[in-house]
């Protein structure tokens, strides 16, 4: 009985130094940060009760420099399952103060292990990331742990959702799992990222940059596109992550959740009837279109601060998850450039993995012109967005509001491109350019003897007879390239049936390894 009692308390001892991690003062010390523990992160983003830790005695195996004169249980990352409102996840979080979350044999094989529980079972992945980088004593060991936890992110990508947060450092290799993983998320002022640091990017390239000016949170929300979301808190973070899980399956072979929903199908959006402008270069915001018909005017945005002149987000229809692409006409009067293409690229691939349908607004006035967007290779990543919505085989929705000019009439969802429903607005443009600009290049030369005021009369005629020409849905429509022109209001009834007729779609791509994306 003794003897029970002391392997109990052994355990319980055990348990209990295992919960410290690096100690008091090192835990003071993440507090006086303003951030929580590794455990603490993970009481507070799930369930109550719900976790069941792996690996708690696991300590590292390397003792050279000093590594051998101190035993931190656990390895600096706390790794296991639990659920998020009730539904299963699988989740590791690293520990900043056991060798500042540092990166070595043993906390890698940890990671490895719950990630392929994860695939096994089919359950998401959340990485809870705040690490100064490769734990340097080990070497080798090291650098092979990493590359063993991208090439899981690799082979899971597509199986199982995976999200990272980013709570402190993610430096050096660090950063390509979070780079692999579909959602990146980072708090302001307390989250970074970055290959090199400001020290080696000083000495190589003689640039005076600082920590946050080179891959803080709000620089990789806003120009690397790195970050998909970023908030203020940890806390923000984890009610981000809570809601972001209600919006996406569980693996690849699950539907999309599907909630219960009380608000009507039939809801009349009246004011959506004039919210195109009457001059068609003015601006108007797509958001409001897009909250206007999704459940309870609930829209999750991706990536909001990165290429704005196109949305990309999560939504509901009678409680049927959806993805959302939309062109902003606000920005950029919604033109595809390369960042939009590639942003709208990646986000339909995620949704078409995850058997997400997709629902598309197009107010496109084209590509975008110029040097700086032909030498970063508009062409390429033009491609790698009708590349998407053609390999794309979920139920595929498409509504123009306005403008459908050129190829980007083309790779923005579009009948030819395996659109399942594709509807106009009455005030659509579907045509090879503006009525101006194809003007121009069609009576330019008849033009050129005549006095500016007798050109600009006879332009004015001309563009008359284009634009009621093409300028409208109805000659895409007698050609079936639109199945229907509906009245902007009740584009929220049509989007719901449409999702409705379309839930048992069975579309399949031609046997193949994988297609050879443009990259």
């Amino acid at each position: 009985m003794e003897e029970i009692e002391r392997k109990l308390k052994e355990l319980q001892e055990l348990r209990k130094q295992a919960r410290m991690g690096g100690g008091e003062r090192r835990i003071e010390t993440q507090h006086g940060k303003g951030k929580y523990t590794a455990r603490e992160r993970i009481i507070h983003l799930v369930d109550e009760g719900s976790f069941e830790e792996f690996d708690m005695f696991v300590a590292q195996r390397e003792s050279d420099f000093g590594l051998g004169d101190q035993e931190f249980l656990a390895d600096g990352v706390v790794t296991g399952h639990a659920t998020i409102r009730g539904r299963q996840v699988a989740v590791f979080s690293q520990d900043f103060t056991v060798f500042g979350g540092s990166l070595g044999e043993m906390f890698a094989k940890k990671i490895c292990k719950i990630m392929d529980y994860a695939v096994k079972v089919g359950m998401p992945i959340i990485g809870l990331n705040d690490s100064g980088g490769a734990r340097i004593q080990e070497g080798v060991l090291s650098l092979a742990g990493y590359a063993d936890v991208f090439l899981r992110n690799v082979t899971a990508s597509g199986v199982v959702p995976q999200i990272s947060a980013i709570l402190g450092p993610c430096a050096g290799g660090a950063v390509y799992s979070p780079a692999i993983t579909d959602f990146t998320m980072m708090v302001s002022n307390t989250s970074y990222m970055f290959v090199t640091g400001p020290k080696v990017v000083k000495t190589v390239t003689h640039e005076d940059v600082t920590t946050e000016q080179l891959g803080g949170a709000e620089i990789h929300a806003s120009k690397s596109g790195v970050a998909h979301f970023i908030t203020e808190s940890e806390d923000e973070i984890f009610d981000l992550i809570k809601k972001l899980i209600t919006f996406i399956p569980q693996n690849n072979v699950e539907e999309p959740p599907l909630v219960s929903c009380d608000d009507p199908i039939d809801r009349l959006e009246d004011d959506l009837n004039y919210i195109i402008p009457g001059d068609p270069n003015q601006p108007y915001d797509m958001k409001s279109v897009i909250e206007a018909v999704v459940d309870h005017n609930d829209f999750l945005e991706v990536r909001r601060r990165w290429a704005p002149n196109i949305i990309c987000g999560f939504a509901r229809f009678k409680g049927r998850s959806t993805g959302i692409i939309a062109n902003q006409p606000s920005h950029l009067a919604g033109v595809l450039d390369n960042k939009a293409s590639r942003k709208a690229a990646m986000f339909i691939r995620f949704c078409d993995a995850f058997n997400i349908p997709i629902v598309t607004f197009v107010d496109v006035p084209g590509f975008m012109p110029g040097t700086i967007q032909e030498y970063e290779g508009i062409i390429l990543n033009g491609a790698k967005l009708l590349y998407a919505y053609a390999e794309a085989t979920v139920p595929k929705i498409t509504i123009i509001t306005r403008k459908a000019y050129g190829g980007a009439y083309d790779v923005m969802g579009s009948k030819h491109l395996r659109g399942d429903l594709n509807y106009a607005w009455p005030m659509a443009e579907i045509a090879v350019m503006g009525p101006r600009g194809a003007v121009e290049v069609l009576y330019g030369h008849e033009a050129k003897k005549m006095t500016a005021e007798e050109k600009e009369k006879f332009f004015n005629q001309k563009e008359k007879e284009y634009r009621d020409k093409f300028a409208n849905p109805y000659d895409a429509a007698k050609l079936g390239f639109i199945d229907d022109v509906i009245e902007p209001r009740n584009s929220r009834f049509r989007i719901i049936r449409g999702l409705e007729s379309l839930a048992g779609k069975r579309e399949l791509n031609l046997p193949r390894k994988h297609g050879c994306i443009p990259l």
